[in-house]
């Protein structure tokens, strides 16, 4: 069994957007924040979905009558702005990374790409997604409590 590191042996690293998104790739769930009520109140929500990268943007999946549905289907040509987490904890050693993503989200229409979008995301149900969701970064952010050397 590992133990959890001391806090002398761990380091806060900065990642760059390209390690960032390698590491979001590498972990299917993570979690949207939007707003509700959009546009009049904009106050954000918080939802745990399944993603896949492609080509930097982020995939997400959502369902009819979900509330991040409505803000997507309403939407300008700038799309509805987001911001997107996911982590990694390993709660033996206190090691850890996280990733956020800020940018604007838009419902994907090109029934090609939907289909293969919903092929290649894991339903949390039995039941597929109805919508697909394209998040286009605009900042990626991200830290990992790495070993110190």
């Amino acid at each position: 069994m590992t133990h959890r590191l001391p806090p002398d042996l761990r380091r806060t690293v900065e990642l760059d957007p390209d390690e960032a998104l390698r590491l979001l790739s590498s972990v299917p769930l993570g979690r949207i924040v939007f707003p509700i009520d959009f546009p009049k109140w904009a106050l954000p929500a918080v939802r745990p979905v399944n993603h896949i990268l492609d080509d930097g943007d982020i995939i997400v999946c959502a369902r009819n009558g979900a509330i991040l549905t409505a803000p997507t289907e309403q939407a300008d040509s700038q799309g509805v702005a987001v911001a997107y987490q996911a982590d990694e904890i390993d709660h033996n050693t206190g090691l850890r990374w996280s990733v956020v993503a800020t940018g604007h989200c838009h419902l994907v229409t090109n029934p090609e790409q939907v289909a293969r979008y919903r092929a290649a995301l894991r339903p949390q149900s039995d039941r597929g997604p109805d919508h697909v969701v394209r998040i286009q970064p605009d900042l990626v952010t991200g830290i990992r409590r790495a070993v110190s050397d």
